[in-house]
């Protein structure tokens, strides 16, 4: 389905795999994402995914090297996000 996962980076690290068949999927945030074979499937350190096409991605990331199994642990924020609804204020109560 794909390929290894390597770390790439652009201003932050992600850790991606190149598809080696098409995929489509909903992401966290209810997005659909799709790809097809040659397309990278990328997680973000705080591990969220998306699909990225392969001329962009190929154009804004530097590959850095295979990713191994330690990798989400050093990144990843040691409590969960907040969903986003409650991060966001919303509106001053009026009485």
């Amino acid at each position: 389905m794909t390929a290894a996962w390597n770390i790439y980076r652009t201003r932050f690290l992600i850790k991606a795999q190149q598809l080696t068949e098409p995929m489509a999927f909903v992401d966290a945030l209810g997005r659909e994402q799709r790809g097809q074979a040659g397309d990278y499937l990328v997680e973000s350190s705080d591990g969220s995914r998306s699909i990225q096409r392969r001329e962009i991605f190929e154009d804004v990331y530097v590959a850095m090297g295979p990713a191994d199994e330690t990798w989400p642990a050093c990144l990843r924020r040691a409590t969960p996000l907040a969903p986003l609804g409650s991060r966001i204020p919303g509106p001053a109560a009026t009485a």
